[in-house]
């Protein structure tokens, strides 16, 4: 007969919140009751400003953001500082642009936490592939275009280590996290597993938030029109035939131009 683990929890508490990816009214009610109840607040880099400033005052807010090519928290600090905070009886809200479960080493804190006897909840958020798509008019999955949808992070610490010809083989809309640096040598080896050169991309940056913009190429053309563009980080990088729909399905910016033309009015 198998035993049961039971833990002692310290006093503390923390609550690994998904933010979502930008627009507040995206989170979800129970991460709105995290925020507000919470002693600490410890947020990334793409936690968005309008959701920061729905955090109370009085309320400790620490920034442990990361960001490509300038100094950053390591994740091993961000750990002992959640680990500290919740010893001394702290609640906790660590919150996660998109959600913590989803390239966001939330189950890597979670594991640190439990093994300090620490309480720790997790509280989903939309992750920025279904977000994102979401508000460029880009379904994940359309009948006849795609039978299904893959994440993948563009995010190494020397060489991706990705099947490029399990992905190019999959029929799938393709999403790669963290992939704006990396968008030339994602087509490149897309194309040389099979993908034709004329295969859909689109480039979302700051998706889901007012300054978002949505641009559309092919695997041939991508790179020149980030370039060409100026596109910068936080981008998602969206692969597959789907992405001749967003013209179409547009509804953010065109809903965002006529409340424009209403004001001016």
């Amino acid at each position: 007969m198998s035993t049961v683990k039971i833990t002692s929890f310290k006093r503390g508490h923390v609550s690994l919140v998904g933010a979502g990816p930008g627009d507040p009214d995206l989170l979800t009610i129970k991460a709105l009751r995290c925020i507000e109840n919470s002693d600490v607040v410890v947020y990334d880099r793409l936690v968005s400003k309008e959701i920061i400033g729905l955090i109370p005052e009085g309320v400790e807010l620490v920034y442990v953001g990361k960001a490509k090519g300038k100094h950053s928290v390591p994740q091993s600090e961000t750990n002992q500082l959640l680990i500290e905070l919740a010893s001394r009886g702290k609640r906790i809200c660590r919150l996660k642009g998109g959600d913590s479960f989803v390239f966001g080493r939330g189950g890597e804190e979670m594991l640190e936490l439990h093994r300090e006897g620490i309480s720790v909840e997790v509280v989903p958020g939309i992750t920025a592939a279904s977000g994102c798509t979401s508000y460029a008019g880009i379904p994940l999955t359309h009948r006849g275009l795609s039978q299904g949808a893959t994440f993948v992070t563009a995010h190494a610490e020397k060489e991706l280590s990705i099947n490029w010809q399990a992905l190019a083989s999959l029929n799938h809309t393709l999403v790669f996290y963290m992939g704006l640096s990396k968008v030339g040598q994602i087509a490149q080896s897309l194309r040389q597993h099979g993908l034709s050169t004329s295969t859909p991309v689109a480039i979302i940056e700051n998706g889901c938030t007012p300054q978002q913009r949505v641009f559309t190429a092919d695997l041939h053309s991508i790179e020149a029109t980030i370039q060409g563009e100026g596109v910068k980080s936080p981008a998602l990088v969206v692969v597959g035939e789907v992405v001749t729909l967003a013209d179409e399905l547009n509804w953010f910016i065109s809903q965002a131009e006529t409340q424009l033309e209403k004001l001016s009015a």
